[in-house]
């Protein structure tokens, strides 16, 4: 194949960026990359890719200024690149006026934030800060039985809502307002509008599924009133009796059909204590939350359009105005499947997860133990956007905005997992080895280059018996003793000759934790980082939480 410069420089291009950007640059991406930009390449391959490995041989065999030069001539990929890169914007707010919008984010504090959770705080802050609004935070908390609200969360939902960046105008405990929803209750039974109606569960669905109206549906205000008071003053027992909303009783769809607005339950709430026995159903209190609160914009899952059929009979028997309603389909990511917060509370009280920040599961608090930028997972969600198709996603696109914003800024180290102990015969001086420490900003770190060393278990049973590059020190035949063959790199050229390596006396004992537990051994030069995330080469970046005897960090992401 004739290799015109046009072609290298192309491939080149590429094998720099790549490497900028993930400390290593690969033939799958690059060959990508490549291919996209020239199609006409495609029946040739098998001759590109051989181009590709070349140049990334290359590349990994220069010196730091060469491949500082190649950074700087290669830096700008083009406009069609930049663009790529740049932030997706949300669309426009139907009939949204600069300074009028007001936007709530309603979580039910039964566990903390979860990334689901984030897309709703991001979504409907980011919307009060493009037009100047009023953002509120409001915990739907008045079911103290089914799902009931943590302590701790509050101050969860409210920390990791800062963390994102941003800060509500004003909180709002529905738990601590009932006696609102009391008196709006009291108006509406009044008005013939609600009735307390004593049928059982099962026997309202059979006049349900019939739209047949129950027998008490037309009792008179003043009856219902006084069962009302009944209910407030503890004279009935749970499931007894409970409070409706008049809707159509010959609604095509049998879910709008009176529903529930109150009912009774006998349990301690954690806020209200014993204050309360008659809680409102969460269609009831957000209904009357979102007028008080003159919310004029809310933008909810597509499954809870039955709770704004339902919502709206409110609004009409009060002549209010229903705030303007987006309805955004589901974002499924595939790491996670369909964990629910109780699920996930069940499994940490069994001992499956340590905590609520086990870095397996799906909470912002996890996900901030890992080292995750704010910035990232704010991008990721506006990138969605707020269609009303459902969107299955992969956690990788979360990592790749991550690592945009950590690869700059990382320090990178060696972590040796699963170590061997390798002796060097034949090694003719120690020397002091010179490594990056963080490319972009051209700083340095030392290892000593000396007579015993460690390597991962992978890396020795897969190259035993061949001369291997212990990467920026010297070339060994690998074996338990392995024999010195020079330090220039000679003709060690291939990047899977090429392996990371500790020396013995300066390593520290360091767990990885994350999907699994990694054990093994890393520099001491980490140290400086504790508390910061830093790229383990060959391996992923890591949060380095805690430097002691041992080094515990947190896996972030590849």
């Amino acid at each position: 194949m004739p290799r015109p410069l046009f072609v290298k420089d192309l491939i080149m291009k590429y094998v720099v960026a790549n490497a900028s950007k993930y400390g290593k640059a690969s033939e799958k991406a690059v060959m990508g990359k490549v291919m996209a930009e020239n199609p006409e390449l495609r029946s040739r391959a098998k001759e590109v890719l051989e181009i590709v490995r070349e140049c990334i041989n290359e590349f990994e065999s220069m010196d730091e200024k060469g491949r500082e030069r190649l950074i700087q001539k290669y830096g700008n990929l083009g406009e069609r690149e930049k663009r790529k890169e740049q932030e997706t914007a949300l669309p426009p707010l139907e009939k949204a006026e600069k300074g009028k919008v007001v936007m709530r984010f309603a979580p039910n504090p039964n566990g903390p934030p979860t990334l689901g959770s984030a897309r709703g705080i991001i979504v409907n802050g980011e919307y009060a800060r493009m037009y100047d609004g009023k953002f509120i935070v409001r915990f739907d908390d008045t079911d103290p039985r089914t799902k009931r609200p943590m302590l701790e969360a509050y101050d969860w939902y409210l920390e990791d809502i800062e963390w994102l960046g941003y800060k509500p105008d004003e909180v709002i405990y529905a738990s601590k307002r009932i006696p609102l929803y009391y008196d709006y209750a009291r108006k509406l039974i009044e008005m013939d509008k609600a009735y307390t109606c004593f049928c059982s569960q099962k026997e309202f669905k059979e006049y349900r599924d019939k739209g047949v109206e129950c027998p008490h549906r037309n009792i008179e205000p003043e009856e219902s009133l006084e069962v009302w008071e009944g209910m407030l003053d503890g004279e009935y027992e749970e499931g007894e009796v409970v409070l409706r909303i008049k809707t159509d009783m010959k609604h095509k769809d049998p879910a709008i059909r009176d529903w529930v607005a109150f009912r009774i339950i006998k349990e301690s709430h954690p806020l209200t204590g014993d204050s309360f026995v008659v809680y409102p159903t969460l269609d009831f209190e957000s209904a009357i939350e979102d007028h008080l609160c003159g919310i004029t914009h809310i933008i909810r899952g597509k499954d809870l359009i039955d709770s704004e059929r339902r919502q709206r009979y409110i609004y009409q028997y009060f002549g209010w105005e229903y705030p303007v309603t987006k309805h955004w389909g589901r974002v499924k990511i595939f790491e996670f499947g369909k964990l629910s917060t109780s699920s996930l509370r069940r499994d940490i009280d069994s001992g499956k997860y340590e905590g609520w920040d086990d870095p397996r599961l799906p909470t912002i608090r996890a996900f901030r133990r890992r080292g995750f930028e704010s910035e990232a997972i704010k991008r990721f969600f506006i990138s969605l956007g707020v269609g009303e198709n459902d969107v299955s996603i992969s956690l990788k696109n979360l990592y790749a905005e991550n690592r945009k914003i950590v690869d700059p800024k990382a320090n990178r180290y060696f972590f040796v997992w699963d170590p061997v102990r390798v002796e060097i015969d034949g090694l003719p001086e120690e020397i002091d080895v010179e490594l990056p420490l963080n490319p972009t900003k051209g700083t340095k770190r030392r290892l000593k280059g000396e007579k015993v060393v460690y390597v991962t278990k992978d890396d020795f049973e897969r190259l035993r018996g061949q001369v291997v590059r212990l990467k920026d020190f010297c070339n060994v035949l690998l074996d338990s003793k392995a024999e010195f063959r020079g330090f220039e790199l000679g003709d060690v050229k291939k990047g899977r000759n090429i392996i990371h390596w500790l020396p013995e006396s300066e390593v520290m004992p360091c767990v990885v934790i994350g999907e699994k537990r990694w054990e093994g051994l890393v520099e001491r030069n980490v140290a400086q980082d504790e508390g910061r995330v830093v790229q383990f080469e060959r391996f992923a970046f890591c949060r380095i939480e805690r430097v002691g005897d041992e080094v515990l960090s947190i896996y972030a992401h590849p």
